[in-house]
């Protein structure tokens, strides 16, 4: 729920479907022209004449993860991850954190400070540091993370077009299965566990697409497909996956968890039809994952995931709400 500000109140960015997306169309009904244009990944904020990205996301016990799963350290890289994961989205260059914490009384003081360790780690990773947050008793774990960075030539939600291709980054499917073992009382695969607890933001990446023409981009953390819906709103356009091509994690147990794993954290980038596979050669071996083609853009509205070219129904992704 991210506004755009820059000189005015524009239309809001078109959201897929599900019950979190209603409720934000419902909070932007009652603001009205209270609030900017939102809808993208980031705010873009312009300030003595330059344009920011500037973003918030929420992580919360029992929400986005649970007590045991992680250690302290391995909660703030996440948390922090997630939020520079939101600049990624856009093409942006990280400048800065700010990070809330809500954490019990309970917790012994090296503890918290894991947390902020870890964010403090992620941040590193990318050219940024912690700028300063809040602290406050609450009887869950909160991590709140704010990322400022440079946007001045932002990637957004909107602009894919008919006759562009869908490729997404990395191989899907082992957050889920991480989740999936948790929730059976074993510990995950350590391949799954690391995605999970380890994410990497797709900075570097991001840029990299950016300047070889990428039309529309959003991280994947509702899962492809669903984040493939909001890219088909944003744009009004129609995503057709090919389930077939979607690239699968090692760890994931079974194909169908590269279409509804959820906070992953890769890339689905809108590029132009006539990109090759030799594109994602290059990608690959600048920087050591996949770039892969799984779907094309045509006219029309939604997404159709496809399976030996017949359509199947499309699945459900993370639900955060």
């Amino acid at each position: 729920m991210n506004p755009e500000h820059r000189s005015g109140v524009g239309s809001h960015t078109a959201l897929g479907q599900g019950p979190e997306f209603d409720r934000i169309r419902a909070i932007w009904r009652r603001l009205g022209d209270r609030a900017a244009a939102a809808g993208d990944d980031c705010a873009l904020v312009v300030l003595a004449g330059e344009q920011f990205a500037i973003g918030t996301d929420l992580a919360v016990e029992d929400a986005h993860f649970r007590a045991g799963w992680l250690q302290p350290d391995e909660i703030g890289w996440r948390a922090g991850a997630a939020g520079l994961s939101d600049l990624a989205a856009m093409a942006a260059e990280p400048l800065g954190l700010l990070v809330s914490v809500g954490v019990s009384d309970e917790w012994p003081e090296e503890l918290v400070t894991d947390v902020l360790g870890g964010i403090a780690d992620a941040a590193t990773s990318v050219g940024a540091m912690v700028w300063g947050g809040d602290l406050v008793r609450s009887d869950k774990l909160i991590v709140d993370v704010v990322v400022v960075g440079k946007a001045a030539r932002p990637v957004r939600r909107a602009g894919a077009q008919a006759g562009d291709a869908l490729w997404v980054t990395g191989r899907l499917g082992a957050p889920a299965a991480a989740i999936a073992a948790w929730g059976r009382g074993m510990e995950p695969d350590h391949l799954a566990r690391e995605r999970f607890a380890h994410p990497i933001p797709r900075i570097a990446e991001a840029l990299w697409l950016r300047d070889r023409g990428a039309r529309a981009m959003l991280d994947v953390s509702d899962g492809l497909a669903a984040d493939a819906g909001h890219l088909a709103a944003a744009s009004a356009v129609r995503c057709v996956i090919d389930s077939d091509r979607v690239p699968v994690h090692p760890a994931a147990e079974t194909p169908g968890r590269a279409l509804v794993s959820g906070e992953e954290y890769e890339l689905l980038v809108a590029l132009p039809g006539d990109a090759t596979a030799a594109l994602g050669r290059e990608f690959e071996s600048r920087f050591g994952v996949p770039l892969t083609r799984v779907g094309s853009i045509e006219s029309g509205s939604g997404v159709e995931v496809v399976r030996e070219g017949k359509a199947i129904d499309v699945p459900a992704g993370f639900r955060h709400f």
